[in-house]
């Protein structure tokens, strides 16, 4: 469940979208810094294709793809790391494409 991500469309946009991960909150872990965030950021890669920023969505799929090829991943991916670092992963791999 940690990558799956999901969406709620309006395609005729008269009323909201919704994007969020599949597993929601996950309340029984909430703050232990364990869950995984990939599905977290997957749905705003959802939310910004949905929205016509398909050059951004991309950037964030690379980014995750690049993320779960590495070392830095959470224990529900065979990894040892927080949330927050996987997190700051994701954000790395941005900026490495960006070339900044």
């Amino acid at each position: 469940m940690g990558l799956a991500a999901g969406a709620n469309l309006n395609p005729e946009r008269t009323y909201p979208s919704m994007f969020e991960p599949i597993h929601g909150s996950a309340p029984d872990i909430a703050g232990k810094g364990i869950a995984n965030p990939l599905a977290s950021i997957w749905s705003a890669a959802q939310m910004l294709e949905f929205l016509g920023l398909s050059k951004w969505a991309d950037a964030l799929i690379k980014a995750i793809e690049t993320t779960v090829r590495g070392s830095i991943l959470t224990t529900d991916m065979g990894g040892n790391a927080t949330s927050a670092e996987v997190g700051d992963a994701v954000c790395q791999a941005l900026l490495a494409a960006s070339g900044k």
